[in-house]
């Protein structure tokens, strides 16, 4: 008899790929670079750098901090790693090793990098354009040299609306990066937009699109059908099946009373593995009997390590039988909308966990690296 006890989250990179195909083909025109930042929202950093270095011709990565393009830079040799918050003494070793590009954001960031220039290296330089937060000010560009402004080889900036198409500071934004860029920056690359901003169109997408939520699956342009494939599935093993009979409470708090006897599975994975909490008394799960789809609520309060599903309406469930947690039926979007959060940090969440089994589908040609 096999049983088990931890949750299982599948990683398709096959999918991941494709994602990654249509989004270069959306914006033909520009570099389609790839962000790994946060471990890859959690899938793995590494995995997803290397992934996209040998399968797919990748050859632009933006992370977060220097720690994150060190751990990838021996599987994307000679990429261009960007580091969106910079550079500083906690981070220039990095730097120095894994040859990577700071993003400039502030003046005093500024004065740090000219007193630690990386021969070879040319930064590149967040500019403000309505979402104000990093970036510098026109009023910071202005107290410049040219030979400061000569130093930057890209110019970046970041949408504040971009997942609502017609909102009115996309075109603000758009018209402002175009007067800073063209004013301050006139010969270096360009790039504006992030995944929701690649779908806006051709205006938006300048010289790299930073390719990231949407390249692992999820629905960046909510105003459209979601285009991505799924890159990751999550399931989770029933650990007990048991009555539950009319006016008996379930969970902390005993926030849920049954109001008729019912039958409730107990799933194991809880707020621990990622899972938000919020779902209490409103989320759901799935499992697929014999090819057909049944849907099971969650009762009560959602716990470190467990969830239970109201499955009096499904026969033949046994002890082992595994939930559907976040699959092609019940996506990211989906669990995060029914949390009330965003999936991002729904995938954030789960992935970095270690209380995973992880299952991953490499590319037919990759040798499982």
């Amino acid at each position: 008899m096999t049983i088990l006890t931890r949750p299982i989250l599948e990683i398709n990179l096959d999918n991941l790929i494709a994602n990654y195909k249509l989004l270069q083909q959306i914006a033909p025109k520009a570099e389609a670079a790839a962000v790994v930042k946060d471990d890859a929202y959690g899938i793995g950093a590494v995995l997803v750098a290397q992934t996209l270095y040998e399968q797919a011709k990748c050859r632009c990565f933006f992370v977060a901090h220097g720690v994150e393009g060190a751990k990838i830079r021996k599987v994307v040799p000679d990429a261009r790693i960007f580091v969106l918050q910079g550079i500083g003494e906690d981070s220039l070793e990095d730097f120095v090793s894994a040859r990577l590009i700071p993003v400039i954001s502030s003046p005093q960031m500024f004065e740090f990098w000219k007193q630690h220039r990386i021969s070879g290296i040319k930064p590149a330089i967040q500019i403000e354009t309505g979402l104000n937060r990093l970036g510098f000010r026109e009023a910071d560009l202005t107290q410049m040299s040219k030979e400061d402004l000569y130093e930057f080889s890209v110019v970046l900036s970041h949408l504040a609306c971009a997942d609502e198409k017609d909102h009115f500071m996309n075109q603000h934004q758009l018209d402002m990066f175009v007067y800073l860029k063209d004013t301050y920056f006139p010969k270096s690359e360009a790039t504006l937009s992030a995944s929701d901003g690649t779908f806006l169109g051709q205006d938006y997408q300048f010289d790299i699109v930073r390719l990231g939520a949407a390249m692992y699956g999820i629905n960046t342009a909510p105003y459209r059908e979601n285009q991505m494939m799924p890159v990751v599935k999550v399931q989770a093993p029933v650990l007990e099946i048991a009555s539950l009979p009319k006016g008996e409470f379930v969970g902390y708090s005993a926030t849920y009373r049954a109001t008729s006897n019912r039958k409730i599975a107990i799933v194991s994975i809880g707020y621990g593995d990622g899972i938000p909490r919020s779902l209490s008394n409103t989320g759901k799960v799935f499992f697929n009997m014999c090819d057909k789809l049944h849907e099971a609520r969650i009762l009560g309060r959602i716990s470190m390590d467990n969830i239970i599903c109201d499955v009096t309406d499904i026969d033949n469930l046994q002890t082992g039988d595994m939930a559907d947690i976040i699959s092609e039926y019940y996506t990211l979007d989906d669990i995060a909308r029914d949390a009330q959060t965003i999936s991002y940090e729904v995938l954030s969440r789960l992935g970095k966990n270690p209380r995973y089994l992880r299952k991953i589908k490499y590319p037919e040609n990759s040798g499982n690296f």
